[in-house]
């Protein structure tokens, strides 16, 4: 059995947002290239490409078997329907093959030592940094913490 990935995020309309899906999908597979050496990045909705289309794009590279995993923190609606239903309806068009959803990122302690090194980063740049420079995610309170 010759196993594809599909991580799948939400979609979006900002173009950026769409490119960190494709950056996880290259990344993770390069990090790990022999155990996956097929990972295509889907959006659920808004963007191209869709889980249809890195469905089939698995299927070309070969996959028999594909394995879709949201790029989601928790099991809400579009983990317990959409994405199974898309993942269904994409796997019609495949009849040859079979496909799986995993569980959601969730709760795990890596998300923990993930949350504890974005805070990290913010205390150690005095909560004002190039990303949030002239933007309302440095609120009036924290600007006035680091610039005293």
């Amino acid at each position: 059995m010759t196993t594809g990935i599909i991580i799948v995020d939400h979609g979006s309309r900002l173009p950026e947002s769409n490119l960190l899906l494709e950056q996880v999908a290259r990344v993770f597979h390069e990090r790990y290239p022999a155990e996956f050496p097929i990972v295509e990045p889907a959006h659920m909705e808004l963007a191209e490409p869709t889980i249809a289309t890195a469905y089939g794009r698995c299927v070309e590279r070969g996959a028999d078997h594909i394995v879709v995993c949201p790029y989601f923190l928790g099991p809400g609606r579009h983990w317990s329907r959409d994405i199974p239903r898309l993942s269904h309806e994409a796997q019609r068009k495949h009849p040859e093959t079979s496909y799986h959803v995993t569980a959601t990122l969730g709760l795990d302690d890596l998300m923990l030592q993930l949350l504890r090194k974005r805070i990290s980063q913010c205390q150690r740049n005095g909560y004002v940094c190039e990303r949030c420079a002239n933007s309302e995610r440095c609120g009036p309170s924290a600007r006035l913490v680091a610039h005293t």
